[in-house]
């Protein structure tokens, strides 16, 4: 798999951002604004839509006044450092990345452009900021908690099924992020009561053999890793509903796709966040002086259409709770 060519006609997403209206009353017209989106997804995602989306609500006009161009590397992750230096580059002058990855690459590539990041886990842990009032550098961004979530969404698997017993939980045992999760996860799972089954798996088609074999005997449930290197939520996806095994995700694309359920902070919402952090530094403020933010927006989606081919009566504890339900 290889990274997205090209800058935004190539990519078939093009989203225009720069300076707000007012400014085409002054005497010299905007300079466009190029902004690079790096993600380890298969193209434009939620929050990069969603950063789009607010910024135009800001003021800022589309094919004006900025341009979007998105670089992506289908669950590779070994891509992103290209993907990163295609869009330096390229001279945009500011990246937008999605992930703990995609901004380590972007933070290799340039110390120079600005870097806003959408849904890290723990930026200042992971060393990508000095800290949360002070990033420092060239860096800001929205923290996405998804350490602290993984524990909620797994309380939330174990309501959604009272059976749950044993989750096979498969992760990319080549990825460094993906290894250092593990054990959040055993707590999580020992909290609850439940055995967690784990199968690290180190290529593709590794991961499609282990989650292929799985039969709804040995397991209750799959819990997605947030990751998407070897395409492991991808293969939940395609996998699980053929074999009547529920599935958790972190993001609603996959529960608006046969997938059960997910809890994560809202991915639109991180972008309409990160689009007011870009908006300072069109303005002219340091990114390492704008304090990181933290998600304000939550959501709990069921598929109930999958629910009922699985044979599973949503417990109506859940049903107060859900923010969106996918019939």
């Amino acid at each position: 798999m290889t990274a997205g060519r090209g800058f935004l006609p190539v990519l078939g997403v093009v989203l225009m951002i720069a300076g707000p209206t007012a400014r085409a009353a002054e005497a010299q017209p905007p300079r466009l604004v190029k902004i690079g989106a790096l993600t380890d997804s298969w193209g434009a995602t939620p929050a990069i839509v969603g950063l789009r989306d607010r910024l135009q609500e800001l003021g800022y006009r589309e094919n004006q006044d900025f341009v979007i161009g998105v670089r992506f590397t289908q669950g590779n992750v070994a891509e992103l450092p290209e993907a990163a230096r295609a869009l330096v580059h390229h001279g945009v002058d500011l990246i937008v990345a999605t992930g703990d990855d995609a901004v380590k690459a972007a933070q290799v590539a340039t110390t120079r452009i600005p870097i806003v990041f959408m849904h890290a886990t723990d930026p200042v842990g992971a060393g990508l900021a000095q800290s949360f009032a002070r990033p420092g550098g060239n860096i800001t961004g929205i923290a996405d908690l998804e350490v602290e979530l993984v524990a909620k969404r797994m309380e939330i698997f174990r309501e959604l099924i009272p059976s749950l017993k044993r989750v096979l939980l498969v992760y990319d045992a080549t990825n460094a992020l993906a290894v250092s999760r593990l054990e959040v996860h055993r707590d999580a799972a020992r909290r609850l009561g439940l055995t967690l089954i784990e199968r690290p798996v180190r290529k593709e088609d590794e991961a499609r053999s282990v989650i292929g074999a799985v039969s709804k005997g040995e397991v209750d449930g799959i819990f997605s890793p947030r990751l998407l290197s070897l395409n492991i939520p991808g293969l939940i996806l395609e996998i699980a509903p053929n074999r009547a095994i529920p599935t958790m995700f972190d993001d609603a694309f996959y529960v608006e796709r046969a997938g059960l359920a997910s809890y994560a902070a809202n991915l639109d919402g991180l972008g309409r966040q990160a689009a007011r952090l870009v908006d300072k530094i069109l303005k002219g403020a340091r990114p390492g002086d704008i304090p990181i933010e933290q998600p304000t927006k939550f959501e709990l989606v069921i598929n109930l259409k999958a629910a009922k081919a699985l044979g599973i009566t949503i417990p109506q504890s859940i049903l107060l709770r859900v923010d969106r339900v996918i019939e």
